[in-house]
């Protein structure tokens, strides 16, 4: 369901973002203390509450505060922390305690301490309820000991937090032994080890945990309660993962129009292609405008859109290419501090895009998302 926004919250908003800008001129700021400020001014996600990064106003007005704070030159922190920003901040909101949420959200929105997510293991990935990572209660209730084997962490390597979602109760029901632990990444027992994809970067990362400690204040949610946590992060996750293009014709698309200028070629089917995946690509923006606003399983529409069309765009590039599209000048291993595809190469675009329609959840698990939360379809049997 989309709300719209009051005339009063959008008047808070644009005031405080007069005054915010007044105070700190972005360009003259550094990005942590401009980040830390907007937190401060409720501008982080103005939806939450305030003392929280927000105002409690509607969903729709972040929008308007992203525009505005792009229109003058404020650096988006998004790719820097892109799963603590947009999923864990939402789970500590919603199911952590106040202490979880002061101690936790601003250097979150500052991207200070960035956060991974330690969900998916080898034998649990769309089927992520059947993780068997280990979290065992100490006689005195006060730790957890942590063991296990997680992948496809993104930015693992330099996140300061991890998510984790474990076994607590191995007798217990599939969806109802679980609990989410916040793991300190520095503390002894977590390994890192970088998971080199095939454009030759390591965005992603496996992290073995030997018997890592966590103390139960670091506990999100109740004991038996970590499936809850899980979904919360994991729809505010796709839709931080559709997030609109602030403008139109941005993203891929634009580099498919560059290339296009680029080559010089009139090949009229080539033309009438690139013509097509225009209006794909502003069909999915607008798509992912309208489901911004509303509730975050309508978002899976948008990821699901973006995602395969992105693919075809960054396929329609490398065919541009012509031969040289073939040719791979650099496979070094890279280890990305940052997530995202701007700036990258063609074809190195066209390989990462590979995994649009695995992140976030596979494109199948997508549609039945969509077919179950959306249009209200009977949902598949499943084990409890």
């Amino acid at each position: 369901m989309t709300v719209e926004p009051s005339p009063a919250g959008e008047r808070l908003v644009r005031e405080r973002l007069a005054r915010l800008l007044s105070e700190h001129d972005p360009a003259a700021t550094d990005e942590a203390v401009f980040r830390g400020a907007r937190f401060d001014a409720g501008l982080a996600r103005v939806d939450f509450p305030p003392g929280c990064g927000g105002l409690g106003a509607e969903p729709a007005l972040q929008g308007v505060a992203d525009d505005l704070l792009a229109t003058a030159g404020a650096a988006d922190g998004w790719p820097l922390n892109p799963v603590g920003v947009g999923a864990v901040a939402a789970a500590v909101v919603a199911h952590g305690t106040d202490a979880q949420r002061a101690r936790w959200l601003r250097p979150i929105f500052t991207c200070e301490e960035v956060w991974c997510l330690l969900y998916t293991e080898p034998g649990a990935g769309s089927d992520l309820a059947a993780v068997t990572t280990a979290a065992v209660h100490d006689p005195d209730g006060e730790v957890w000991t942590v063991t296990g084997h997680k992948v496809f962490s993104t930015l693992a390597h330099v996140a300061r937090w991890g998510l984790l979602l474990a076994r607590s109760d191995p007798d217990g029901p599939k969806h109802g032994g679980l609990t989410c632990l916040a793991v300190d990444m520095r503390a002894p027992g977590v390994q890192v080890r970088p998971l080199r994809q095939m454009d030759g970067d390591a965005e992603f990362d496996e992290v073995l945990l030997h018997g890592v400690r966590v103390p139960d204040c670091d506990r999100i949610g109740g004991d038996g309660n970590g499936w809850t946590v899980a979904l919360t992060t994991l729809d505010h996750e796709r839709q931080a993962l559709a997030r609109p293009g602030r403008t139109r014709g941005s993203g891929p698309i634009a580099e498919a129009l560059r290339l296009w200028r680029q080559q010089g070629d009139h090949d009229p089917v080539m033309r009438d292609r690139l013509a097509r995946l225009w209006i794909e690509a502003e069909a999915a923006r607008l798509t992912a405008v309208r489901t911004a606003t509303g509730e975050p399983p309508a978002a899976v529409v948008a990821r699901l859109l973006t995602s395969e069309v992105d693919q075809r765009i960054w396929e329609f590039c490398v065919e541009l290419l012509g031969p040289s599209g073939a040719l791979y000048d650099d496979w070094n291993l890279g280890i990305p501090r940052a997530a995202g595809e701007s700036g990258r190469d063609v074809r190195r675009a066209f390989l990462r895009s590979r995994a649009l329609t695995i992140q976030g959840g596979t494109a199948e698990i997508s549609r039945s998302l969509l077919a179950e939360r959306v249009l209200g379809l009977p949902p598949e049997p499943r084990s409890v």
